[in-house]
């Protein structure tokens, strides 16, 4: 069933609920009975879950073995963090000079396949970008989005924060880096890119994709920032015109796109929140930034 139905045969109100779901408001067995409403005209509760959820098999727009990506796991310590962080480190098989750095930063489920697939995209452009997978002191991600999420509700996220700026530090020390690094993230990656900016004065570019935005030191931010947002997502979008003024107050350097009419998660190739179109403008404006400010 997951195969016949289309996008545009869902409601948005099934949406809404399932970013509900996503992002912890909505108890699993609420969301379950919720969907029965729209469970009409031949659709099932569980043919609608089937297509909601993520299809990681046959979503992926890279190959883990691609000859021109040299793609690991690695291990770096976060020592004000969760310790030893898993993370994976992909860069060009051949390049010449050193390569601009990128922290990929996960949703709020763990490096899950979508991640590690945009982790290798980024390093297919010709940087050297590190995922890092903040449930690794808890075992790691799980397999599965609805216990990664479970497992990273465990976790303190100013913990989580210093994993990633520990990710940084990797980077910047890395051989094969020019020392410029930038970062970007997804839902809890996008709040993740945004408090790094404030938090690591020697950050070169953030890229927030639908990130919850800091309250205090907007002054503190020196990276230049790229910001993208969904035009249905009232939820992160709220949060917009006072960070917005912060940042034109304070005279910080930025440039926010919205993208009409597409969900939260646009970016996500493995569900249907994806929109091909927005998600391929936003990462090809993504790359040209990072190509202006880390190479």
């Amino acid at each position: 069933m997951k195969n016949k139905l289309r996008k545009e045969d869902i409601k948005q109100e099934v949406f809404d609920l399932y970013d509900a779901y996503a992002h912890n408001r909505l108890s699993r067995r609420d969301f379950v009975e919720k969907l029965g409403l729209y469970a009409v005209g031949g659709l099932t509760v569980a043919s609608l879950m089937s297509f909601l959820l993520p299809d990681y098999v046959n979503t992926q727009l890279t190959d883990a073995q691609d000859l021109k990506l040299d793609s690991k796991f690695i291990t770096y310590t976060s020592e004000k963090g969760g310790g030893e962080i898993k993370g994976l480190l992909s860069k060009p098989s051949s390049f010449e000079g050193k390569l601009g750095g990128i922290v990929v930063v996960h949703e709020n489920r763990g490096l899950n396949p979508y991640v590690e697939d945009t982790a290798r995209r980024a390093a297919l452009d010709g940087f050297i970008t590190l995922a890092p997978d903040a449930l690794s002191p808890l075992g790691g991600y799980p397999g599965n989005d609805d216990e990664g999420r479970t497992m990273q509700r465990k976790r303190d996220r100013m913990e989580m924060l210093e994993d990633f700026i520990a990710a940084f530090e990797y980077l910047k020390s890395h051989p094969d880096c020019n020392g410029k690094i930038g970062v970007v993230g997804f839902c809890f990656g996008g709040w993740i890119s945004n408090m790094m900016a404030v938090k690591v004065s020697d950050l070169a570019a953030a890229v927030p994709f639908y990130g919850g935005q800091p309250k205090e030191d907007v002054d503190k931010i020196n990276a230049p920032l790229m910001l993208h947002f969904a035009g249905l997502d009232e939820r992160v979008n709220a949060g917009w015109p006072d960070y917005e003024l912060a940042l034109k107050e304070n005279g910080k350097q930025y440039e926010a796109f919205t993208y009409p009419d597409v969900n939260h998660g646009f970016h996500n190739t493995s569900t249907p929140r994806y929109d091909e179109a927005a998600a391929e403008l936003a990462w090809g404006r993504t790359m040209e930034f990072f190509k202006k400010h880390l190479k």
